[in-house]
């Protein structure tokens, strides 16, 4: 596999989900924090702020763009069925489209629309808010180990 299509696809699926590993790492290891010590009302609405800024195509592109290419790379796989590094393709696209993507589309994604429902300076939002740190934060360790594995699987079938 050390030239041609599969490879650029792999090394692509590298890049991609070491990239998403790292934004989500940043989130569990100090942007959540820093968030969670403000007043819940700023908390909320930085939140939200960050939600709102996320869904726009430099995050979109590396985030949707690696779940394609890891369908893609699973789908190559069974298809062509190499002879080496195959299992190897195929677990780190299940990690990714599992762990990242499904765990963002079922965890994630409810939370930030919940919270985005939210008025900020609220009672509510103020009881909600450590809760949904404290949950948000759990999965998205769920999705950083995930995203790593994937890279982790993906460059494992490069060697």
């Amino acid at each position: 596999m050390s030239e041609g299509p599969y490879f650029v696809l792999t090394v692509l699926g590298v890049l991609g989900t070491g990239l998403t590993a790292g934004v989500f790492c940043a989130f569990s290891a100090f942007v959540m924090r820093g968030l969670a010590a403000l007043p819940p009302a700023q908390g909320v609405a930085a939140m939200n702020a960050v939600n709102t800024a996320a869904v726009r195509p430099p995050f979109m592109l590396v985030f949707l763009g690696t779940a394609v290419l890891a369908a893609v790379i699973a789908v190559v796989t069974f298809v062509l069925w190499p002879e080496d590094a195959a299992t190897e393709l195929l677990v780190g696209s299940a990690l990714y489209l599992v762990g990242s993507f499904g765990v963002t589309a079922a965890a994630h994604v409810p939370r930030n629309a919940a919270l985005l429902r939210l008025e900020p300076g609220t009672a509510e939002a103020a009881g909600r808010w450590p809760g949904y740190v404290r949950e948000w934060t759990a999965w998205n360790h769920v999705r950083t180990g995930a995203s790593a594995a994937a890279a982790v699987a993906y460059v494992l079938a490069l060697a």
